[in-house]
C-alpha cells in the first residue's frame, strides 16, 4: 500500500511527465494549432490578394487607395473614423 501511494504521488507531482504538466502541454498544443490555422488563413488571403494585384491594374489602384490612402491629383481625400465608444 505504501509503495503504491508513493508511486502515485511520484507520478502526479515529481515525474517529468506528470499529469499537470501534460495538461499544460495539451493546452499549449491546442493554442499553437489554433494559431497555425489562423496564420494559414492569413497566408491564403495574402496569396489571393497578390494574384489579384499581379493581374489587374484596377485592383492595384483600389489597394493603394484603401491601404495607403493615396489619391489622384484632382481629388480630395476625406478620412472618416467611427466614433469611439466611451461609457
Amino acid at each position: 500500500m505504501l509503495t503504491g501511494s508513493f508511486f502515485v504521488i511520484w507520478m502526479f507531482f515529481f515525474d517529468p511527465k506528470d499529469i499537470p504538466s501534460g495538461i499544460e502541454r495539451k493546452q499549449k498544443l491546442n493554442e499553437l494549432q489554433e494559431s497555425e490555422r489562423h496564420l494559414d488563413e492569413m497566408i491564403t488571403n495574402a496569396e489571393k490578394e497578390l494574384q489579384l494585384l499581379k493581374n489587374d491594374a484596377q485592383s492595384i489602384e483600389k489597394y493603394a487607395r484603401e491601404k495607403y490612402m493615396m489619391k489622384k491629383d484632382n481629388e480630395d481625400l476625406f478620412i472618416v473614423t467611427p466614433p469611439s465608444k466611451t461609457e
